[in-house]
């Protein structure tokens, strides 16, 4: 369970733009998924790939630190996939949620990515929903 210090914090959920060397491989038969990070935040990220996957296939993820020389490991599964039909969605891709991210990775990572641009697809969709946050989250 994550403590609510963390679990309610609105920066965590942002998905920021960056471009870190990533590795992520299905579980079964650990065929390369995908090395491009379309945007990350410390619950999943955007994958590009060319592999046809299924929603909810389990991955193993590894990621270096935007800012740091820290890389990251865990366990993740296959939210949804983009199979790049629409305008907005330049390539295929898919939406990865992290599953065993440990709590002490997530507060850093969560730091690391503070001062990284917010997606511009996230300020779109949150605008379009009418949802963007209104406090200061930096």
């Amino acid at each position: 369970m994550r403590p609510v210090l963390h679990a309610d914090c609105a920066r965590a959920r942002l998905r920021r733009a960056v471009s870190t060397p990533c590795e992520v491989v299905r579980e079964r038969d650990f065929k390369l998924v995908g090395t491009r990070v379309l945007d990350l935040s410390t619950k999943g990220m955007l994958l590009e790939t060319d592999l046809s996957v299924l929603t909810g296939e389990d991955l193993v993820v590894s990621f270096k630190s935007p800012s740091s020389e820290r890389w990251y490991d865990c366990e993740a599964t296959i939210a949804r996939v983009l199979h790049g039909r629409r305008r907005v969605d330049a390539k295929r891709a898919v939406g990865i949620s992290f599953v065993s991210l440990h709590l002490l990775d997530e507060l850093l990572l969560c730091e690391e990515l503070r001062h990284a641009p917010v997606t511009g697809r996230h300020l779109a969709a949150s605008a379009m929903l009418g949802s963007l946050p209104r406090t200061r989250l930096s």
